[in-house]
């Protein structure tokens, strides 16, 4: 009984707006248009040598200027995360035609994570301490080396008041702050909250690393071929940076300030798999706990779902185990339910990359419109729809995106179309 009255007093939370800076572009716009035509974000690296890097392609931010978003004072002093960050933020804000002072900014609250945090500041002040001595490391990297620096700058920015923070969970960081920031709103903990994640650790330290791991594509010579999620040929992800942030508002509040509703946010669970530094647990156990588990929290049953945002990633074992997952928690459903990733366009953005599937997953549940699976030509399962007819055309009412990260970290997130009711 204590269940069913929380579930009943538990406030609707809604989607009014999103940003997005990404590799294939600036905005949401530039995002959903190549997710749509499948214009890869992935090339030879520019930012730093890779001559003695066995990979040397990623999804790097170039069509980006941060001072259309923030005063040029602010860009010196910010890790390029964090300046995504408040781009995407201040994008959110606009679509969601949100004026912060006009509301009750002690009600409004930030939740913006990351799975690396001012990872390029910190290679910069590390070579600069080791090469020119202590004075040479910037002041400003005390305050804007941490790994919330973006959700204070954010909260800075719109004069935020209400509950402000950071989570990582790795790959899954987005969906976590996110569905954390749900619950906020849902708990009358906030009215507002802008919420996602951002991250660009595209340093040869962190590519040299995740090299060594052995999870990276090496298609050196065919970028835009190399991520290939759900392909028997995949190889391996590609490393992206870049940010998602969306604005989330208690429904009603919502409504009476006249704002656009994009979705609701109608479950979300999180779970771990306590198995592996990197590997997913092969019987997938984790995976599908956690699907189930949003699914209840939405009150949704498996065959309310019209789409899926998988989190594959183009490697060899982490897309089986989420196939075998999605068969268990589906069933004899899955093969009516597309299900797609964007990482193929994209690339990986690691603890950003959550929040933008989230962003792709509501562009397709408002429009209609399925993105494909861009590089997938012979898919590991021919009886599944994993998004190899190209843009598909259907009714979305109700749509899962799954984000599973390094460590075990599973997040789920069930959105659906808001009746108003």
């Amino acid at each position: 009984m204590r269940v069913e009255a929380a579930r009943t007093a538990r406030r609707r939370v809604v989607v009014t707006g999103y940003g997005a800076v990404t590799p294939v572009g600036p905005d949401v716009p530039s995002l959903w248009e190549a997710l749509l035509s499948g214009r890869s974000g992935i090339a030879e690296v520019t930012g730093f040598d890779t001559t003695d890097l066995a990979v040397t392609i990623a999804g790097e931010v170039r069509e980006f200027d941060p001072c259309a978003y923030m005063p040029r004072r602010t860009v010196r002093r910010l890790d390029p995360f964090a300046q995504y960050a408040l781009a995407a933020a201040v994008q959110a804000v606009e679509a969601a035609a949100l004026n912060v002072p006009a509301v009750r900014r002690d009600r409004t609250g930030v939740l913006i994570g990351s799975g690396y945090g001012a990872e390029k500041s910190t290679f910069e002040a590390a070579r600069a301490l080791v090469t020119k001595g202590s004075r040479a490391v910037s002041p400003y990297y005390a305050v804007s080396g941490g790994i919330d620096s973006a959700a204070v700058d954010v909260a800075l920015h719109f004069g935020a008041q209400g509950p402000s923070g950071a989570a990582s969970t790795a790959c899954a960081t987005g969906a976590t702050c996110i569905g954390d920031a749900a619950r906020m709103i849902a708990t009358d903990a906030a009215d507002v909250m802008l919420a996602g994640a951002s991250d660009d650790c595209l340093t040869a330290v962190q590519m040299a690393a995740t090299t060594r791991t052995g999870v990276l594509s090496r298609r050196n010579d065919d970028p835009a071929g190399a991520s290939r999620p759900f392909d028997m040929e995949r190889d391996g992800f590609v490393m992206s940076a870049g940010a998602g942030v969306l604005v989330l508002e208690e429904a009603e509040h919502a409504l009476r300030r006249g704002a656009g509703i994009l979705a609701e946010v109608a479950g979300y669970a999180a779970t771990t798999d306590a198995y592996h530094l990197t590997s997913p647990d092969p019987q997938g156990t984790g995976l599908q706990r956690a699907m189930r588990l949003a699914l209840a929290d939405a009150e949704t049953a498996a065959d309310g779902i019209d789409y899926v945002n998988a989190h594959a990633t183009g490697t060899v074992g982490g897309d089986r185990v989420e196939l075998a997952a999605l068969r268990e928690v589906f069933a004899e459903q899955l093969p009516r339910i597309p299900t797609t990733s964007v990482k193929s366009v994209l690339g990986h953005m690691m603890g950003a990359a959550s929040a933008v599937d989230l962003i792709a997953t509501i562009e397709a549940l408002r429009t209609g419109t399925v993105p494909p699976t861009t590089n997938c030509t012979r898919p590991e399962d021919t009886v599944l729809n994993l998004g190899t007819r190209g843009v598909e055309r259907r009714e979305i009412r109700t749509a899962m995106s799954n984000s599973f990260g390094f460590g075990g970290h599973n997040a789920v997130l069930v959105v659906k179309a808001f009746d108003g009711g």
